[in-house]
């Protein structure tokens, strides 16, 4: 799998919050009171009772790296591999303090990352026999996009846009304060450089045929039924991207791919992931 480069930048900034968030005032209280500060232990992270899709590893390795740099992290998997009930993720050598300090920062992230990774990873199976790609959208948590839609790449989705500012989204709320689809696109070609993507969203096949008559780089067909969005489809000819989207679930993922749809896009896989339950065990003996 071809995974992006998580930006150290960002893996550290976002580390460094949540520690100093868990942390407070006084740091881990509990170890402190009842761990020798000469401890040293062994641990393992490892999963629960459900498999998954591992993502989130860098995160992981630097809380432990910040709390402690001298604490040794050794990854059993890389982000993308699939694992069982049970099985080891990584192990963790080190200051028991330390270990501690950091286990609840590394398993939150890990824990959500391999939620979006893993429910994402369903939605690209029921889908596996098409062309459609699932996509994920900006419901994310905030602060953690990056992360997420990383996690998303992990579980074998695609990346819509990360912001405001990298691609042109026209919504029916932009539609209807421009006046239209028409107005709106020519407003949009006429302000965006040559290399930014335009895309429009539409609701009815009467508002695709516009958009197509004008011109864009895709379109997203919002909360069509797999009827319309095959007749849309066809009406596309190939000439946009063409993109489903609006309320689309595991149920209903099926159809909705067999209408020849490029782009599935969901914001549940975001939003409404579960997180996976992932535990640190501290190895006695």
């Amino acid at each position: 799998m071809n995974l992006p480069q998580l930006s150290p930048h960002l893996v550290e900034e976002a580390v460094r919050a949540a520690l100093a968030e868990d942390f407070g005032r006084a740091g881990d209280i509990t170890s402190q009171a009842t761990i020798p500060a000469s401890a040293h232990a062994k641990a393992v992270i490892a999963a629960r009772k459900k498999p998954g899709v591992l993502a989130g590893l860098d995160l992981a390795r630097k809380a432990f790296e910040l709390v402690d740099p001298s604490v040794r992290f050794e990854a059993l998997a890389q982000d993308g591999a699939r694992f069982a009930p049970g099985a080891t993720l990584a192990r963790i050598e080190g200051g028991a303090r330390s270990i501690l300090a950091a286990e609840r920062v590394a398993l939150n992230f890990l824990g959500r990352l391999c939620g979006v990774a893993t429910l994402t990873s369903h939605y690209a199976e029921a889908v596996a026999h098409t062309k459609a790609r699932i996509c994920c959208t900006r419901k994310t948590t905030p602060g953690l996009r990056a992360f997420e839609k990383y996690a998303v790449r992990c579980g074998g989705g695609v990346n819509h846009r990360f912001g405001l500012d990298d691609a042109v989204l026209i919504k029916d709320n932009h539609i209807a304060v421009a006046g239209g689809v028409v107005p709106a696109l020519r407003a949009a070609k006429a302000f965006v450089g040559h290399l930014v993507k335009i895309e429009i969203e539409v609701d009815t096949l009467d508002q695709l045929r516009q958009a197509l008559a004008e011109g864009a780089d895709a379109v997203l067909l919002d909360n069509m039924t797999p009827a319309q969005l095959r007749e849309a489809v066809a009406m596309i000819g190939g000439r946009m991207v063409a993109e489903a989207s609006g309320g689309i679930h595991l149920g209903g993922l099926k159809d909705v791919a067999e209408t020849g749809i490029d782009l599935i896009s969901s914001g549940a896989l975001t939003h409404s992931a579960p997180v996976l339950d992932l535990g640190l065990d501290i190895e006695i003996g």
